[in-house]
């Protein structure tokens, strides 16, 4: 399983074998072992075969392929649904219609999603993540039907794989561990920490074909700009909001 970890790269091209259904309930059954608060599990996975709905997150999705191409598609979301329910049903009150709660039902769900990917990995499966699903939130709600309570967090694209794409770069282990306190970073920490992450080929050809002088440029100009962050939080906010998750008086 170790190996299979160190090795994780990101699938964006798939064959069109269909995975086994003994296989995909063991990986969602990995998912559902996900450590959770309070045994709770306020979270959902909506898998995704048909292709007529493929289509429709593809769309949402900003059409890339691998929506298309991939067997499966699973969105996990937080789901604080099911659970007011069982609580109103048992003559309980739920208190959950507050931010707290939708990170909550979020930190769960992505647990649960890290534990189908390790999963799929370990089959032989590829997976990609999709950020886009929290640009998109109203739009794949309406895809899937979404209720009041839930909301879509990541997405997962399986299948066998038709590419052997090299490992992505990752910053050294100095860069995210801390140990016993939090160590801020110095101008020469911050040199030393992206050096190689800097100087790499690909690197190089990035700042080339977008015409920037640094790496960081790209992704505050390009990639993750000030102006789209701030019009996909307004938008998800006022998803929060209509879902149930934004009463915090």
């Amino acid at each position: 399983m170790q190996n299979t970890i160190l090795n994780h790269r990101s699938i964006r091209k798939f064959k069109a074998d269909t995975i086994p259904g003994d296989m995909l309930e063991r990986i969602l059954l990995s998912g559902s072992r996900a450590s959770t608060t309070g045994n709770m599990q306020v979270y959902s996975m909506v898998v995704t075969s048909k292709a007529e709905i493929k289509d429709k997150l593809w769309e949402a999705h900003f059409k890339q392929d691998m929506v298309k191409q991939a067997p499966v598609i699973i969105t996990f979301c937080a789901d604080f649904n099911r659970f007011n329910k069982w609580c109103t049903q048992r003559n309980a009150s739920p208190g959950y219609d507050n931010f707290l709660s939708f990170f909550t039902a979020a930190i769960d769900s992505l647990l649960a999603a890290q534990n189908v990917a390790i999963a799929a990995e370990a089959e032989g499966l590829g997976i990609c993540y999709l950020g886009t699903t929290t640009y998109m939130t109203q739009r794949i709600a309406d895809i899937l039907e979404l209720p009041r309570f839930v909301v879509p967090v990541t997405t997962l694209v399986m299948g066998y794989p038709d590419e052997t794409p090299p490992l992505t770069d990752r910053l050294p282990l100095g860069a995210v561990v801390h140990y016993e306190k939090y160590i801020d970073y110095s101008s020469v920490d911050i040199d030393k920490l992206y050096l190689e992450k800097e100087n790499l080929e690909t690197t190089r050809k990035l700042l080339e074909v977008n015409k920037k002088e640094t790496l960081a440029q790209i992704f505050t100009d390009n990639r993750y700009a000030k102006k789209d962050n701030v019009a996909f939080s307004q938008s998800l906010l006022a998803f929060l909001e209509k879902q149930g998750f934004m009463n915090n008086m």
